[in-house]
This record gives structure tokens, C-alpha cells and sequence, in this order.
């Protein structure tokens, strides 16, 4: 009986303050507003981020530049940040713990979609389809995807998932390895192999400075990125989504795309 008058005690004090708080206006707003609260007091959006791997995101003279770095700042302007995004640099390891620990609201640093993340986060919209892709001169048309495969050669960088996905699904095709994505960039163009394995995101970057050499179409593998955050902020989540599908809509993402994977230099 002791415990429980106590029990009562602290109740009842917890109520009071409650009342307390709603008299005095002061209470907090309910978790999954609390970031939008906060985009229109502050008028910035935090978002966390690695700035190391391009073209997603990276440093160039001294200032952060890529495309999620402009798709978030669009999507910022969506969420009615007047003051823009505030970018805080941490290791990609450290982005989820950070993000539990409220250092930043939103994570956007080329993120996978995973079940295994999505027991921790709640993700977006898929924002780009990465995977593994299949990389050809600009002029072969022998190889127009997946299925044309069979007994060519493949330049693939040594110790990726490009070597036992190739293994494991065409067994017919003889894998190079190479130590370097220029070497097996270089393979492809000097015509060693007939093509390269790796991920969308490397080679989509590498065509678009290199005309001699194209990204086809037909993905072998695909893996979405999406920007993740806490799981209360369902409110978040949704008006991300929603800013996703209207820049989708008015143009804006297929400038981005155009600028950062698609176009010729």
C-alpha cells in the first residue's frame, strides 16, 4: 500500500503539471509534428549527412554539392524552411545513431532501403533506383542487356557484390577482377572486356564525363535509396513524400537527374 500511495503521489503531481502547462499554453507539440514545429520557428531543416561519395554528395570548393544535396534543399523550400537546410557532417556509421540522439531530423547520404534499417528508421519514397548495371562501349550492340550476357566478358572490381552476383547468376560469363573502378572503367573503353558490373550511381557518373562508353537501361539488381528518419515524425515522413512526388511532377527531380547522372559533358 505503500508503494502504491506513492504511486498515486507522483500521478497525481504529473497531472498537475500537466494542467499546469496546458493553463500556461506551454505544451510541447505531439512527436510526429515536432520537426515541422520546429522548420517553422527556426526556418531550418536539419539533415545529416556524409559528404563524401559522389554524386550524391561531396565538397567542392569548399561547399557541400550534389544531388541529394539540391534535392534536399528543394524539399526543404517544400517544407517551408525559409532559412534553408542545416547540414551537419558526420561519418556514415555515426547517421542513424545521430539521428536517434536528435542531432539532425532527416539523414540523406545515399542510403540504402533495407529491412534491417527499417526496424531502426522510417524511410521515404524511393528517391533513386541504385543496383548493379551493365556498362558497354557507346557503339556495341551486342549487348542491349542482362540477357545478352552469355559468354562475353565482364570487368567487375574485385571484392564487390558485382563478383558473386555474376557468378552466381551467369555462370557463363568470364569475370574479370580489377583492382580500381578506373581499370575497370578502362576495360570497357580500351575493349578487353565487353562490359563492366558495378553499381548504377559510379558508372552513370563515369558515362557522363565519357562519351565513349554508355549506362544500358535493364538494371541487374536494384537497391532504392531513400532519406531516413525517426519513426514518430510520421508527420515528416509524409510531407517529405509529399515534396518528393511534386518536384517529381513539376520537373524539378528530372533536372537534378539530368544534371548529376544523365547528362553528357
Amino acid at each position: 500500500m505503500k508503494s502504491f500511495g506513492k504511486f498515486l503521489a507522483a500521478a497525481s503531481f504529473a497531472a498537475a503539471a500537466v494542467v499546469t502547462m496546458v493553463g500556461a499554453g506551454s505544451v510541447p507539440a505531439r512527436a510526429e509534428d515536432a520537426v515541422i514545429a520546429s522548420i517553422k520557428q527556426n526556418g531550418t531543416f536539419r539533415v545529416g549527412v556524409d559528404a563524401t561519395f559522389a554524386p550524391f554528395e561531396f565538397s567542392q570548393d569548399g561547399k557541400k554539392t550534389g544531388f541529394d544535396i539540391e534535392l534536399v534543399e528543394a524539399i526543404a523550400k517544400e517544407l517551408g524552411a525559409t532559412k534553408g537546410v542545416e547540414w551537419v557532417d558526420i561519418d556514415f556509421k555515426g547517421l542513424i545513431p545521430g539521428l536517434m540522439a536528435n542531432r539532425f531530423d532527416m539523414i540523406a547520404s545515399a542510403m540504402y532501403i533495407t529491412e534491417e534499417r527499417r526496424k531502426v528508421v522510417a524511410f521515404s519514397d524511393t528517391y533513386y533506383p541504385g543496383g548493379l548495371v551493365i556498362m558497354v562501349k557507346a557503339n556495341n550492340a551486342a549487348v542491349k542487356g542482362p540477357a545478352d550476357l552469355e559468354g562475353k566478358t565482364a570487368a567487375v572490381q574485385i571484392g564487390t557484390k558485382s563478383v558473386a552476383h555474376l557468378k552466381e547468376h551467369f555462370p557463363k560469363t568470364k569475370v574479370v577482377e580489377v583492382e580500381t573502378n578506373a581499370e575497370m572503367f578502362g576495360q570497357v573503353e580500351t575493349g578487353r572486356t565487353d562490359v563492366a558490373v558495378t553499381g548504377k550511381p559510379a558508372a552513370k557518373l563515369y558515362a557522363q564525363a565519357h562519351p565513349t562508353v554508355k549506362v544500358l537501361d535493364d538494371q541487374l539488381t536494384t537497391e532504392d535509396y531513400g532519406f531516413a528518419m525517426r519513426k514518430d515524425n510520421t508527420e515528416l515522413v509524409t510531407k517529405v513524400n509529399a515534396a518528393i512526388a511534386k518536384l517529381k511532377a513539376d520537373g524539378t527531380y528530372q533536372k537534378l537527374v539530368d544534371k548529376w547522372f544523365e547528362a553528357k559533358k
